[in-house]
């Protein structure tokens, strides 16, 4: 944790470590720091990239996500709710007959089983996607480099977040300085 004093003010800053950033020119050294952070067992590490990378993912060590399982059971959850909502209705609580057909007729049930099926199913995509991707999240530490701004140009970034169980400022330093990285940057935030 480094201080900064204003004289002026007679305001202290503390200042503690959020995380590294490290730069690189490719996307293959770039993929090559995301398998050795991988390797030794870092979780909470991202890498900003102009373009989708192919076998970024794989390289991070990401498995695959979970959110068409939940698109999945919110359909079905829309779709039979659907079901059960017209065969209540048209059935039970206000039957009527209408042209000669039965009021439990499978047929009239279909509009609204696909609405409520899409309807969820948008929901959890959509919903589901904001929480497991954590946003929206206004700030984050790395936008307190200015080099950062080159990762939707030409530039490479892997970041390490300091909440990292494995982080430690002289050995993942050094596991990251093995990468090559063309920058290497400890970026430091403000403790209130």
């Amino acid at each position: 944790m480094s201080t900064e004093t204003h004289s002026n003010t007679d305001i202290t800053i503390e200042k503690r470590p959020a995380l590294f950033l490290a730069e690189f020119n490719s996307p293959e050294e770039c993929m090559h720091a995301a398998e050795k952070l991988r390797d030794a067992g870092y979780k909470k590490f991202d890498t900003h990239t102009p373009y989708p990378v192919h076998g970024m993912d794989e390289a991070m060590g990401m498995k695959d996500t979970p959110l068409g399982w939940l698109v999945l059971a919110l359909g079905m959850t829309g779709c039979l709710s659907g079901f059960a909502m017209m065969q209540w209705m048209n059935g039970i609580d206000y039957p009527l007959i209408i042209g000669g057909k039965p009021s439990d007729a499978f047929p009239s049930m279909i509009p609204v089983m696909f609405e409520l099926t899409i309807l969820l199913s948008a929901f959890a995509a959509v919903f589901g996607m904001l929480g497991m991707n954590k946003l929206p999240q206004h700030h984050h530490p790395v936008f307190y480099s200015d080099r950062f701004g080159k990762f939707s140009d030409d530039k490479f970034f892997v970041s390490v977040e300091a909440a990292d169980q494995n982080f430690n400022l002289v050995k993942t330093r050094a596991l990251l300085e093995s990468a090559h990285p063309a920058h290497l940057e400890l970026v430091e935030e403000e403790v209130a």
